[in-house]
């Protein structure tokens, strides 16, 4: 379920398949995310979820898996 709201968030935010988003998608290498779109990934994350993200937790969210894990950590 946590997978799901990701891949549809980036779905969203990047105009993308959500078929095509993956466990193993990269935000920058796959995606071509910069820094801003981090942020604003990172900010959608928060209102759907209801959870802030520091700094320095969202500096090492790159990949898809991580952003799973570290989502289901705070479940």
């Amino acid at each position: 379920m946590i997978f799901e709201k990701v891949q549809a968030a980036l779905a969203q935010q990047f105009d993308m398949d959500p078929a095509s988003i993956t466990m193993d998608t990269n935000l920058i290498d796959d995606i071509g995310a910069d820094s801003l779109d981090v942020v604003e990934l990172i900010m959608s994350l928060e209102d759907e979820f209801g959870i802030a993200i520091s700094d320095e937790d969202a500096a090492q969210l790159y990949t898809v898996r991580r952003i799973v894990e570290y989502l289901e950590k705070l479940q």
